[in-house]
């Protein structure tokens, strides 16, 4: 059988792709349905998403920033950035963890209840992860929290043990290094 009968440009079912996860800078116009035909491409692909976050980013040109966390294999991810450029409301689709050295964020509000020893343990671990202290009273604390999200997992997980009430994440908001825009 010769070569070029071989080839194929689809992967072997035998072979198992890796599952990646990617971050992904969506600039889109500002404009009312913009975020829900992003989204509905997601949706009706049966594609996840595992954080998003959006804002407002030029406000004179009224473009927005989508960011959003997703994985699948390599191919999956080529599929959604080249669905994604060919939305009409999008400008621009830049993987960042593709190019690398991107900076990602998140900001969670973080509840503890507890008295005691567990009310002064928690108090000494917001101080080594940097958490603020924006809400307090006799027997709860709510911590202000902002870093990776490996950072913000960790302190969760601690907080957890010392009476861990209730979490609210923003979500991932990324930006790549460098001058480039």
């Amino acid at each position: 059988m010769s070569e070029s009968l071989k080839q194929s440009h689809y992967p072997s079912p035998s072979r198992s792709q890796e599952i990646v996860s990617r971050t992904l800078s969506v600039i889109v116009d500002n404009e009312p349905g913009v975020l829900a035909r992003v989204i509905g491409l997601f949706s009706g692909r049966g594609y996840n998403i595992d954080s998003l976050t959006v804002t407002e980013v030029e406000h004179e040109r009224h473009l927005s920033r989508i960011t959003i966390i997703t994985s699948g294999t390599p191919a999956v991810i080529h599929q959604i950035k080249t669905q994604l450029e060919r939305l009409v409301p999008v400008h621009r689709v830049r993987d960042l963890t593709e190019e690398g050295g991107s900076i990602e964020r998140e900001l969670a509000l973080v509840k503890v209840a507890g008295k005691g020893d567990k009310r002064i343990e928690a108090l000494r671990l917001s101080e080594i992860f940097r958490a603020k202290v924006v809400d307090t009273s006799i027997e709860h604390f709510v911590f202000e929290v902002t870093g990776k999200p490996s950072k913000i997992e960790t302190f969760i997980q601690l907080m957890s043990e010392l009476g861990l009430v209730e979490v609210s994440r923003t979500g991932i908001a990324a930006i790549g290094r460098g001058a480039i825009g």
